[in-house]
């Protein structure tokens, strides 16, 4: 198999790091979920919950079923939890491979009942609750009325409660703690609120609302590394600093000196104002670097920043290092990560794209090869 030119690395350290300050912050008293959906955020799902799974985590989420069975037939032990909902189609995967439906409408639970039934056991399900997030759940005001039919239905049992912070990135908004007073009265309708599993904090909840964790937490971003307000989140942490756990690195294909009044890849919409020295890269669009970062992204070379010129083709694009001595083909670049004493990080990246680290990490890491390191 060939080596691309652009590789993605993966820090298992780092991510074992995560789990543990995560872990901590939840408490002895709750369990920390590990969300594994979208590739792990782009970090690969199936490696990413393995080296999870080693270090101690026992819940993991996932979006959609088939991510599930992946997980199973991968190897990882413990709680799976689906949290999209599923094709009626698809139920009996359910029971095949161990997995915990999170439902939020009665023919999804119906469904599952009739399956149950027909292979003469019981499953467990957790009920999404829309506490202000305004997305999937039922409302607060119709849960009694769901747990009471789901009781009706056999072969199937109520064991959690689950809802999801919209605003919990806003370490000093007062609508966190609102909503979660919300979620918290949910449990005496729901009778055995002892018993059940009670889970809405998500890594927002996790770092600046710590007494949402409840029974369960779900970490998503903080478990890769980055903050869920960004910067601000990074550099307000007087504690244990979560580690990015992703890099992107790629190396120099040709660098060419042009003289001033030259247009720069398609459109011009960069013309040299002097002579300049450009380092043509393997990285374009295709490989998640998006366009809207044209005339506006910066990566590293020899410890130094260099700007990227003109438009961002499908698999090139051009930097200017001009400034930087003695740069050849083959060169290191950082795309994402550390070089000498400088870093880009997702935040960066995405303050340029006028976006969140959450899209740069799936972009990098679903659109290239990625290769894990201790």
């Amino acid at each position: 198999m060939s080596t691309s030119f652009n590789q993605i690395l993966i820090s298992r350290s780092a991510l074992c790091h995560n789990y543990r300050l995560l872990s901590e912050r939840v408490g002895k008293t709750a369990h920390l979920l590990a969300m594994v959906k979208a590739d792990a955020y782009g970090h690969g799902m199936i490696q990413t919950a393995g080296v999870l799974n080693n270090a101690g985590c026992r819940h993991f989420g996932v979006a959609e079923v088939g991510e599930g069975v992946q997980l199973r037939e991968s190897g990882v032990e413990g709680a799976i939890f689906v949290f999209l909902g599923f094709d009626p189609l698809d139920v009996s995967l359910f029971f095949e491979y161990d997995l915990i439906p999170v439902i939020y409408d009665l023919e999804s639970a119906r469904v599952l009942s009739l399956e149950a039934v027909k292979r003469d056991t019981v499953i467990e399900v957790h009920v999404k609750v829309d506490c202000g997030m305004t997305r999937l759940g039922i409302f607060p005001e119709a849960f009694g009325v769901f747990s009471s039919a789901l009781q009706q239905l056999p072969g199937i049992t109520l064991t959690g409660i689950a809802s999801h912070f919209p605003r919990s990135d806003e370490a000093d908004s007062d609508h966190t703690s609102k909503q979660f007073l919300r979620f918290e009265k949910l449990f005496a309708i729901a009778g055995h609120a002892d018993t059940l599993i009670k889970h809405i904090a998500n890594s927002g909840g996790v770092l600046y609302f710590p007494h949402t964790s409840c029974d369960m937490a779900r970490a998503g971003i903080s478990l890769y590394g980055y903050y869920p307000d960004g910067m601000i989140g990074s550099a307000a942490e007087n504690g244990e600093q979560l580690q990015p756990v992703m890099s992107f690195v790629t190396r120099v294909l040709q660098v060419k000196t042009v003289p001033a009044g030259v247009g720069i890849s398609y459109g011009h919409t960069y013309v040299t104002s002097r002579e300049t020295r450009l380092a043509v890269l393997p990285v374009g669009y295709e490989d998640g670097l998006s366009r809207s970062l044209s005339n506006k992204g910066e990566v590293l070379v020899h410890g130094e920043r260099a700007k990227v010129r003109g438009r961002i083709c499908m698999n090139l694009c051009m930097v200017d290092v001009s400034h930087i001595e003695g740069v050849q083909a083959g060169d290191e670049v950082i795309i994402l990560g550390r070089q000498g004493k400088d870093t880009i990080s997702g935040d960066e990246i995405a303050g340029w794209m006028d976006s969140i680290s959450y899209e740069v990490l799936c972009l990098f890491g679903n659109n290239n090869e990625r290769k894990y390191i201790e």
